[in-house]
């Protein structure tokens, strides 16, 4: 972790401190605010609207007492040679912090031949909301570093194996605190900051564990453990071991990962863990309901979109091949909607291209050839999808358009499109 996060933390971490008082979370505040927001080449009018709002909502939480830069965290994203920039943790809370939005007047005008948006709001921000979602924010980057960290490790770990399975785990008898559980939780912290940074398995294990003995209602050592145990699982698989031979982690996994939900029903990683557990076990209806826990809880949080998307896209295939079409679309329906973010399209092409298969069978050759354009769109070179929207056009009279599909497919080495070209 760089120098700049651990000033992050160490400032969220002071506010939270500041913010838990009885008084200040209760506290609301109704400010006006402006915001201005300038069109970019690849902004929707939609998009635009949304990102001014999103502007002046920001402004008034500002006004309100909070200043949003010190927690900014700016992802750039380049996809089909545009740059698009996302702050992740600046529209969380935004949304926690704005309870109720009033615009008192809209307009637009030009500038240089690009639009301007303006929009000036009257807004009731709740600061204990907003305490909450970047004490939320701050747990799950913690373990959203050491979910990756230990994607990274993969290669040191695999030598640790034999040596866990030949010393099983035990519980030390630590000292607990009897004051209660202000002491025991910082001493539980402390220990699974440690655990955090360690690379070795065993003592991961053991600090988590211990973490977790110092204070039972603490959700994260839980959650580490049970990222620990699952990374023990990949690594089995990944040395062609048996089902036997990773099933005990299994177990061991799916038990912390309970316990952390019922600790904190709201928290996304223990739902995360949940669904990934129920993926080993191939029982992939369990694991979508988990998974699908975590976009309720926090719209933001993408870490389920990935694993959502392939459970959904196999069993729509499924549902397509026994020829139950609509129970396919509505399966498909659940990632394919208009809020999907841009940036995750690439990772639905299989799902758009069955979709288009679909719509085809149900001779809805609109709604296809609107599928197809959108995998061609994010990945021009799909020879597969240029000729099946050629074949459309033409069945649709637009021969013009078929030629060009035919064209682009030709040109990027489809030996079928070039034969059907004149």
């Amino acid at each position: 972790m760089g120098r700049y996060w651990r000033l992050l933390y160490h400032f969220l971490f002071t506010l939270l401190l500041l913010w838990e008082t009885p008084a200040f979370s209760a506290s609301t505040k109704t400010v006006i605010a402006d915001g201005h927001y300038v069109m970019a080449d690849g902004d929707t009018l939609a998009n635009a609207e949304e990102k001014v709002l999103q502007r002046a909502q920001r402004n008034a939480v500002e006004e309100a007492g909070l200043y949003l830069e010190s927690t900014f965290h700016d992802v750039e994203k380049e996809l089909g040679g545009k740059s698009t920039q996302t702050s992740s943790l600046e529209i969380r809370t935004i949304a926690a912090a704005v309870t109720e939005t009033e615009i008192l007047e809209s307009k637009r005008s030009f500038e240089l031949g690009r639009p301007i948006f303006f929009v000036r709001i009257r807004a009731t921000v709740d600061m204990g909301s907003l305490a909450e979602a970047i004490r939320r924010f701050q747990s799950n980057q913690q373990l959203t570093q050491h979910f990756h960290r230990l994607q990274q490790e993969n290669h040191h770990l695999r030598a640790q194996i034999q040596e866990l399975q030949q010393q099983p785990i035990g519980v030390r008898m630590l000292a607990i605190d009897p004051n209660g559980k202000p002491a025991s939780y910082q001493q539980a912290r402390t220990i699974l900051e440690t655990a955090l940074h360690t690379s070795n398995l065993r003592d991961k294990l053991q600090l988590s564990t211990d973490a977790a003995t110092l204070d039972d209602h603490y959700a994260d050592p839980l959650i580490v453990r049970g990222q620990t145990y699952l990374q023990l699982v990949s690594l089995a698989f990944s040395q062609r071991g048996q089902t036997s031979d990773y099933a005990d982690y299994l177990d061991k996994a799916k038990i912390d990962f309970d316990r952390a939900i019922a600790l904190d029903a709201k928290n996304v990683w223990a739902w995360v863990g949940k669904g990934n557990v129920f993926t080993w076990l191939k029982q992939l209806d369990k694991a979508a309901e988990a998974y699908e826990q975590v976009p309720s809880l926090d719209p933001f949080a993408d870490i389920a979109r990935q694993p959502l998307i392939g459970i959904y896209t196999t069993q729509a295939r499924r549902q397509a091949d026994a020829k139950s079409w609509r129970q396919a679309l509505a399966t498909l329906k659940k990632l394919l909607n208009p809020q999907t973010p841009e940036s995750w399209i690439p990772d639905q092409i299989e799902a758009y291209i069955l979709r288009s298969e679909i719509y085809l069978k149900l001779n809805q050759p609109e709604q296809a050839i609107e599928d197809l354009s959108t995998v061609i769109r994010v990945d021009p070179t799909n020879t597969a999808a240029l000729v099946t929207r050629a074949k459309l056009y033409k069945a649709r009279l637009q021969g013009w358009l078929a030629k060009e599909d035919l064209d682009r497919a030709c040109v990027i080495g489809s030996v079928q499109a070039c034969e059907q070209l004149p």
